[in-house]
């Protein structure tokens, strides 16, 4: 099994930066992709970005684009989500998921089903 724990949530106005990190434990020989997901109250979980274990590839929501980064340290089982720019819209309770598989469902990176593996969340609060 792998544990994911999220961490570097906040509360930041409008134009700030927050780092997050998800650290993998337990088998993470296992992880292929790992991305991040938000939840804003009262919407639906989406895809923030996601990144390979073993390749450089990663892709990003629209919303996201220019402004986050994902980012991997293998070494240190860690995935990083450096948000920039930060806006109202981006005040969500943000989860990093992990999944053994590589193969993307029509292309979809983001598709809830293909992760085993889920943390807790952190909150990011951005205010005006």
């Amino acid at each position: 099994a792998v544990k994911l724990v999220e961490s570097g949530g906040g509360s930041v106005q409008a134009g700030g930066s927050l780092r997050l990190s998800c650290v993998a434990s337990g088998d993470t020989g296992n992880i292929r992709r790992t991305t991040w997901f938000r939840q804003a109250p009262g919407k639906e979980r989406e895809g923030v970005a996601t990144v390979y274990s073993s390749h450089a590839t990663t892709y990003y929501a629209d919303a996201v684009q220019g402004r986050f980064t994902i980012s991997r340290d293998n070494a240190k089982n860690t995935v990083y989500l450096q948000m920039n720019s930060l806006k109202p819209e981006d005040t969500a309770t943000y989860y990093c998921a992990a999944t053994p598989t590589t193969a993307l469902y029509m292309g979809h990176w983001a598709r809830e089903s293909d992760f085993n593996y889920w943390g807790q969340g952190t909150q990011v609060t951005v205010s005006s």
